[in-house]
């Protein structure tokens, strides 16, 4: 089975709403929609878990009925962590308990990909590209090529030394997982060490998981501040 986590958790205190920005309306339905619709839109994808405070189900269930979608494909809600990686752990671990019928597939051919609400613009392209890349690896990172030149600072203050932006890259979402050793991965971290994690593919990499990299996309880009509110209106034409 091949699960997908929409992270929705988040409070976006970086936007001029008096709501999180997931949750903000562009059109006919609000930004998570957007990117659920793309989900359970996807061939490569069976089922979504979504992470979401109880107060907003709700509403996410009656976006989900006035579009149309497929509640089919979504196994259910997950409870937000007290960081985005302890969110991510919460819905692993609502995957593996609601799995819908274990006897019907093979646990270590499941797989999970982790995509963020706040990046509404997700391609089906960019989502089956990671499925494609998948075989002989244990997960796939859509990756961008830094720009600008790089610089290290030891203090903060004064440039350490210049930085080979060759071999730099600007991870994005989605990640794609194998599930069991993934979910293995962020288990041997609890309590305190996945506090403090960054990025969802980081306790993949310190438990010497196999990550390849495929080629990012500059549209997909996450909804953090009011400009790039006004960048996603004006691409989805509201």
């Amino acid at each position: 089975m091949n699960y997908a986590v929409l992270l929705s958790g988040g409070t976006g205190t970086r936007i001029s709403s008096d709501i999180p920005k997931q949750y903000v309306r562009a059109g006919e339905y609000m930004i998570v929609t957007r990117a659920l619709k793309t989900l359970t839109g996807s061939g490569n994808i069976d089922s979504v878990c979504i992470v979401a405070d109880p107060a907003w189900r709700e509403e996410i269930d009656k976006d989900i009925r006035s579009c149309g979608l497929d509640e089919s494909r979504i196994i259910g809600f997950a409870d937000p962590g007290k960081t985005r990686q302890g969110s991510i752990y919460n819905a692993l671990e609502f995957i593996l308990v609601n799995k819908k019928d274990p006897t019907l597939d093979n646990a270590a051919d499941d797989t999970v990909l982790i995509h963020d609400a706040a990046r509404p613009m997700l391609k089906q392209e960019t989502i089956a590209q990671c499925y494609d890349a998948l075989p002989g690896h244990d997960g796939v990172m859509p990756v961008l090529p830094m720009k600008d030149t790089v610089y290290y600072s030891e203090d903060g203050m004064e440039v350490s030394k210049l930085l080979d932006r060759s071999r730099i890259f600007a991870g994005q979402v989605p990640e794609l997982f194998r599930l069991m050793p993934y979910h293995e991965a962020n288990k041997k971290l609890l309590p305190d060490d996945i506090l403090r994690i960054n990025g969802a593919s980081e306790p993949a990499v310190m438990a010497g998981m196999d990550i390849v990299m495929i080629p990012g996309d500059e549209g997909n880009f996450k909804i953090t501040t009011d400009a790039d509110m006004d960048r996603f209106r004006e691409l989805a034409g509201k």
